[in-house]
């Protein structure tokens, strides 16, 4: 059976000498998995169409087992993603987060408009390390966790201070800190900042600017949430951090205004 989708390459392996195996993360049937026939070639005319990050309509022919990807026309490359190392870094972290995240053949649009506008602001030059916060904070649901950010996970309050309990998986208000010594406590404005990265579309976020001490803390907050309650740790967080570590290799860049 033929099908055209539309998709993004998140992951490709290569299958002997010439081929891949193509993981698409598509709008209309979730993730799909198929072979490219040939196209480790330079000259194939499915190179440039598999390679990572690439947006695009796909044709597949699907029998028993997996499919095999017959054609493809790019709709766009997103080739500035991959021009840029902390860029490259960042998009490969939130394709494998998704990837790690979703089961094969599942229709998911909301999560193929995240992904799209996700690798699009990066390609944009927006803050990729606050795009990829947003995405970790709206992939818990896909994890199974739903952390408790709208009221108490105690008692139930919506007003006064709050801290973040990982015991209790969600906000803590400060009549309810006794509950859990390894609170970190927040600021009202990391409080928002959090509501905003799970509850906020991303096309209505806009380009956050965010305090690299603020994307620090949401950071350990958010990674230790997907360690500790869904065991998930990516091979991509690893190249990452090295890069974080070391920003005197990278080429320099205009600072960006700070939040308040």
């Amino acid at each position: 059976m033929q099908s055209q989708v539309e998709g993004i390459v998140i992951r490709t392996m290569p299958y002997g000498e010439t081929n891949k195996i193509v993981t698409l993360f598509t709008k209309e049937a979730g993730k799909i998995t198929c072979m490219a026939r040939g196209a480790k070639k330079p000259a194939s005319r499915l190179a440039a169409i598999t390679q990572v990050f690439t947006h695009g309509t796909f044709s597949i022919y699907k029998g028993r087992g997996m499919g095999t990807l017959q054609a493809g026309d790019p709709l766009e490359s997103l080739r500035h993603i991959r021009e840029d190392i902390m860029s490259t870094a960042y998009a490969s972290y939130v394709t494998e987060l998704i990837d790690r995240l979703t089961e094969q053949d599942e229709p998911q649009p909301v999560i193929f408009d995240m992904l799209y506008q996700a690798l699009h602001a990066i390609d944009e030059g927006y803050d990729p390390e606050a795009i990829t916060l947003f995405v970790e904070w709206k992939m818990l649901q896909a994890a199974g966790l739903a952390p408790t950010l709208h009221q108490c996970a105690n008692c139930g309050a919506t007003e006064g201070e709050f801290a973040f309990s990982f015991q209790e998986l969600g906000f803590l208000c400060h009549r309810c800190f006794h509950i859990d010594r390894y609170i970190i406590r927040l600021s009202p404005a990391l409080v928002k900042l959090i509501r905003t990265f799970y509850f906020v579309p991303i096309e209505r976020v806009g380009s956050l600017t965010l305090k690299k001490e603020s994307k620090s803390l949401l950071k350990q907050i958010v990674r230790t949430i997907y360690e500790e309650k869904a065991g998930i740790r990516l091979k991509s967080r690893k190249f990452l951090e090295q890069l974080e570590r070391t920003p005197e290799f990278l080429p320099k860049k205009e600072e960006l205004p700070k939040d308040e």
